[in-house]
Order: structure tokens, then sequence, then C-alpha cells
């Protein structure tokens, strides 16, 4: 996480925040499940997922979500977001190189919140999208 506050003044659209990058790894998603509750075999146990007709064990929609909340969060502050939907796109497997890409979508006031719009997503390498969303979030402005 990054200790530099993001002004309102300092934000524009089409700005974008720093990538961040995660290789997704089998002990990821037995912590997560662990952390979660979500013991669903098709993230686990790679002999039921392949008889339920998947390649192997997949990633939870959830922690792809996470990854995509905490890029944000690296962004424009903890605490900060207002909003954040997302729609799952795709699975993710152990082994994908899965990056966030976050756009600044536009800037307004309300009342006294100084709101800022991102397009969220998050990808692969090879540009497949896995989580597609939006998020809003309150930033300062400038003292």
């Amino acid at each position: 996480m990054s200790d530099q506050v993001l002004y309102f003044e300092d934000v524009a659209e089409g700005d974008q925040a720093p990538e961040s990058a995660h290789v997704l790894t089998r002990t990821d998603l037995v912590t997560y499940a662990g952390a979660s509750g979500d013991y669903n075999p098709m993230h686990h146990d790679e002999v039921k997922a392949i008889a339920a007709g998947q390649p192997s064990v997949f990633g939870h929609g959830m922690f792809s979500m996470g990854l995509l909340g905490t890029a944000i969060t690296d962004y424009v502050g903890i605490g900060n977001v207002r909003r954040f939907q997302v729609r799952f796109a795709r699975q993710t497997w152990p082994g994908e190189d899965l990056r966030t890409k976050i756009v600044v979508t536009g800037t307004r006031i309300e009342g006294d919140q100084h709101l800022v719009d991102l397009d969220v997503r998050l990808h692969n390498v090879d540009g497949q999208e896995k989580v597609v969303g939006e998020a809003t979030a309150v930033v300062p402005s400038r003292p």
C-alpha cells in the first residue's frame, strides 16, 4: 500500500492507477477457503473438479474480487471506497498471472464529498477479463 494521498484536484478522467499483479497459486485457494469458509471442492479438490468437467480446480470469484478491491484501496486510500460492484466474467486458474486495470471515468462533487468514479478490471496476461466492474471513492480535496 502506498502512503501517498490521492487528491481530488490531481485526478482526471482517463487517469490510471498503478497496475497490481498476482500469480494465483493453489495455496491461495486453500488459504482463501479456510478464511472464507467456502469449501466448495471445485476450488481445492482436483479429482472432483475434473469429474465435474473442469480442467482443474479454479479460483474463488470473491478472491479475485478481493485482489481488485485491494488495488482500488491502494489507489484511493483505505476507507474511501463508497461503492464497488463487479461481474465475474471468467474463472481464474492456478498459475495464472492476474493484473488489475483501474481507470478514472469521472470526477464529481456531491455536497461536501469529492467523488472519483472508476472502471475496474482484473485480467490475465493474455488479456482475458476475469472480473469487470466499477467503483466510486471519496477522496480528499487539497488543503
